[in-house]
């Protein structure tokens, strides 16, 4: 029986830990904090988006950062047998807007304990608050971990599943990125992904906390758009958030680093520019005698109104039948292209995951074993793949972590 040793006891790292004993193998389970699963506690809001029910082609076009490595992973085990794992562990799903699937309970822990129960099921020995502080190698073999105790553990194979840098509060601190360039492995540029983005305009503070539905963005640079969907988004006293500017944070990061980029907001995505006029020619004409600031009550929101008239450049006080066709047609292009200047990106605290890792062109694609340390394995966010929001990450975690399980007790 071969002894396995998983460092990590989040998402790929319990799924490892499953898979290796239930092909046999003897397996421990070293987690740093205190309980098993923290950042999966907190993702979807605490509804724990565990993954999307969209066919195989639509996750690999999910997935940014490397999609070919996945190949071997997401066909071994897709998010349809994802879903059949939950459901067979007692945890009932339902799918939402977008093919998110989560549990019907809404619960993230009940995710957590069925895969905790799962574990103790199939003898997975865990051991908690147990820090790893350096991999034992030999001839290019992995022979086992040092824990910060000092204590010496050995196995046949050793599985890193220790996450990146974002939410460090889940303990998720780099260690993977450390062990894995101390074995000579690259680590690629590592950035915040999936998170808020700062704005330059004073008026994202007025609008803090309004929530838009059912829009359009584009992100551009110059000419050049980089980034359009269609969903929701929310403004905060720093910028952007929520998840069309999520997933567009992992697309456009990189740019944003070196320069600032423009975000156009289509407030009525639904209509063409002529039809937006004859709209707005309807309001004015039910409310000619009005002035401006009030004649557009029922176009937006009440928090965006204001703003609006005041970038429209019409007098706020001015009578609806003053205003010139160019001044109208000016005002429907403004509701068509609402746009903000994106400075940079949020931190690791706010990011829910992050992009860059272990360089997957080390690592085997259909095993999850380095190609440089034999038994080592890698799994999950440690590795550079990312996707965007929408159950896609997760996916990334259970599929590389049962790759990794599956291939290190043989």
């Amino acid at each position: 029986m071969r002894k396995v040793l998983v460092i990590g006891g989040g998402a790929a790292g319990m799924m490892a830990a499953v898979t290796a004993a239930k092909n046999g193998g003897q397996v421990l389970l070293l987690e740093k904090n205190e309980k098993l699963g923290k950042k999966i506690f907190i993702t979807g809001k605490g509804r724990c988006n565990i993954t999307n029910a969209a066919d195989i082609e639509a996750l690999f076009s999910a997935v940014v950062s490397n999609p070919k490595f996945l190949y071997s992973s997401f066909y071994s085990f897709t998010n349809d047998q994802v879903v059949d794992f939950f459901e067979e562990l007692g945890v009932q799903t339902k799918v939402e807007r977008g093919g998110r699937v989560f549990p019907v309970s809404d619960h993230s822990s009940d995710v957590i304990r069925a895969l905790e129960r799962e574990m103790e099921r199939l003898g997975v020995e865990i051991r908690l608050r147990a820090e790893v502080k350096e991999l034992i190698l030999e001839d290019e073999t992995v022979k086992g971990v040092v824990l910060s105790s000092g204590k010496r553990l050995y196995a046949d194979a050793v599985i890193a599943a220790t996450g990146g840098i974002s939410y460090p509060s889940t303990g998720s601190t780099g260690d993977g990125y450390r062990f894995a360039e101390e074995c000579g492995h690259k680590v690629t540029e590592l950035l915040p992904s999936l998170v808020p983005m700062e704005v330059k305009e004073w008026y994202a503070k007025e609008l803090m906390g309004l929530s838009l539905r059912n829009i359009e963005i584009r992100v551009t640079d110059g000419k050049k758009t980089l980034y359009r969907e269609f969903g929701e988004m929310l403004f905060t006293h720093y910028g952007v958030t929520g998840p069309v500017i999520l997933s567009a944070s992992s697309i456009v990061g990189k740019k944003l680093k070196d320069k600032e980029l423009t975000l156009h907001i289509d407030l009525k995505p639904a209509l063409t520019e002529e039809q937006l006029d004859k709209r707005v020619l309807r309001e004015f004409g039910t409310n000619h005698n009005r002035q401006f600031k009030n004649a557009v009550d029922s176009l937006f929101p009440s928090k965006l109104r204001p703003v609006i008239v005041e970038l429209s450049g019409i007098p706020e006080e001015k009578k609806v039948h003053e205003i010139t066709k160019e001044e109208r047609l000016r005002f429907a292009r403004l509701i068509k292209d609402f746009t903000m200047t994106l400075t940079g990106l949020r931190g690791y605290k706010e990011a829910i995951i992050t992009k860059g890792g272990v360089s997957v062109k080390e690592i085997d694609p259909g095993t999850m074993e380095s190609k440089l340390v034999k038994g080592l394995y890698f799994a999950g966010e440690v590795l550079d793949l990312d996707a965007v929001t929408g159950g896609y990450n997760l996916q990334i975690a259970w599929s590389t972590g049962y790759m990794a399980g599956m291939n290190a007790c043989c």
